[in-house]
């Protein structure tokens, strides 16, 4: 795929990943659902969050081109609003400000999604 190609892919990548999470959030009542709040949690971080991290790793490191100051936001957006999700399914409503890169580090550590969730965000509290 040429250079072109690959940003496309990465933007386009960005923009559903993102687009989804502010969805999700502004839809997302704290503890709206019948669904066990573990349970729902994870299937945002599986399908959100740590695909949303992981799509900066992948620029970060297999991109040819830089992520743009707007494609970084974006990320830096759509990590809080899956965050804010995470915690609303245990009836904990939060307000964070945690970069992707910073959630990107934590999950390379853990390499877990859950435990970096809970550490980014102390929900639940251990």
């Amino acid at each position: 795929m040429d250079d072109k190609g690959s940003a496309t892919t990465v933007a386009e990548r960005i923009d559903a990943l993102t687009a989804r999470a502010r969805r999700e959030r502004e839809a997302v009542a704290v503890g709206s659902e019948a669904v066990p709040a573990e349970e729902r949690a994870m299937e945002y971080l599986r399908n959100g969050f740590g695909p949303t991290v992981w799509c900066y790793v992948d620029a970060r490191t297999g991109s040819k081109e830089p992520l743009s100051e707007s494609q970084m936001a974006l990320l830096d957006r759509g990590t809080n609003d899956w965050l804010t999700v995470y915690a609303r399914c245990y009836g904990t409503e939060i307000d964070l400000s945690v970069s992707v890169r910073s959630a990107a580090q934590v999950l390379i550590e853990t390499r877990n999604v859950r435990d970096t969730a809970q550490l980014l965000t102390d929900v639940p509290p251990r």
